[in-house]
């Protein structure tokens, strides 16, 4: 009797060969997961018990998320129609990207930087052209207005860029867009915009260059700063004829009624969030300046995370397999290791890693 192999239906050979999403592994219960930027506070008051309340789990959800709208049309002064809210910020990525680009377009962005724009740009059919960093880690603006081609219909700026920290000013954003054709469109990826403490980085919201540019989209999340990473609800803001294609192409109902609650809850407490996320900041200056007086070249450090490069000394597979060893997940990739911000206990505990690696 012969086995024989079942037919498969066809998939595209490059979804076929893209890699999945790999999460990184939960740390043993004395060590610390620093891997995926996640907040290390538990939610702000009320939030839990806000998000409790609105567990009707028999009926849908608004598919609108108005009550968010709403809210974050006040707290940012514009109308509720400005805003879209998705289940995270990168769905939101992936519902403009697929909204502007197909085959034969192209969608432009640094390089390296969030992890998922490559596999964004691929499943809508577009082509990547990706620009590499500066050595510090930054975006090089200029050489990335050079690269726009008839065929740009995307551009993504990730600020502070993840994973290797360091925010695009003011200037150089102004500068860039005016550079862009009107008609491309321009994603400003703001995830970690609360962590932010340079006053010459851009700030989407507060400049409201969606204004002034109708072809840029401000997109943030609740998943970093307001520790809301497992209910995943982000939200773009901009011009609301663009935000209408991104209404057309993200997954309807995707955000659910309680993470709608919990997000309105948790913009209730700017007070409680902005203590929080100075704590945080001040462990990653005493994590900077700790790492770099062991010799490590770090970039200007702007998220809730650091960045260590590789060198050929030290590549990324045999720092993260250090920090494995004595217990902390931290998130390699081929040109270096990013670090979470995470429990005060972990940062001593990292410093003592780093410095034996370059001992």
């Amino acid at each position: 009797m012969t086995s024989h192999e079942p037919v498969l239906p066809r998939i595209r050979p490059e979804i076929a060969a893209l890699p999945p999403y790999k999460q990184g592994r939960p740390a043993d219960p004395n060590g610390f997961k620093l891997s995926s930027n996640e907040n290390p506070f538990e939610p702000l008051p009320g939030v839990v018990e806000a998000a409790r309340a609105a567990a009707d789990f028999n009926r849908y959800p608004d598919a609108t998320a108005a009550a968010l709208r709403e809210a974050l049309g006040a707290k940012y002064g514009v109308d509720p129609e400005a805003v879209l809210v998705g289940a995270g910020s990168v769905s939101l990525l992936q519902a403009f990207i697929q909204a502007a680009a197909s085959v034969g377009d192209e969608v432009l962005y640094s390089w390296r930087s969030f992890e998922a724009y490559p596999g964004l740009a691929l499943i809508a059919g577009a082509s990547s052209v990706q620009v590499p960093n500066l050595p510090d880690g930054r975006h090089d603006l200029d050489a990335m207005a050079a690269a726009v081609t008839a065929r740009t219909r995307v551009i993504l700026l990730c600020t502070p860029n993840n994973p290797t920290g360091p925010i695009i000013t003011s200037a150089e954003f102004a500068a860039f867009v005016a550079k862009v054709p009107a008609d491309v469109l321009i994603l400003l990826d703001e995830a970690y915009a609360e962590f932010v403490r340079d006053d010459s980085a851009v700030d989407g919201l507060a400049e409201r260059v969606f204004e002034k540019h109708p072809n840029v989209v401000v997109l943030r999340t609740f998943s970093k700063a307001y520790g809301l990473a497992a209910l995943r609800v982000g939200y773009a803001i901009g011009h609301p004829r663009v935000l209408d294609a991104g209404r057309s192409t993200v997954t309807p109902l995707s955000v659910t009624a309680t993470a709608v609650a919990a997000a309105v809850a948790s913009l209730a407490h700017q007070v409680a969030l902005d203590e929080r996320v100075d704590e945080l900041v001040a462990r990653r200056s005493a994590l900077v300046e700790g790492l770099r007086d062991a010799g490590w070249d770090v970039p200007d450090a702007q998220g809730n995370f650091v960045w260590l490069p590789a060198s050929e000394q030290l590549d990324a597979t045999t720092v993260a397999a250090a920090f494995d060893a004595a217990g902390i997940i931290v998130r390699p990739f081929p040109e270096g290791v990013r670090i979470s911000i995470g429990e005060h206990e972990s940062v001593e505990k990292v410093l003592g890693i780093a410095r034996s690696l370059r001992a």
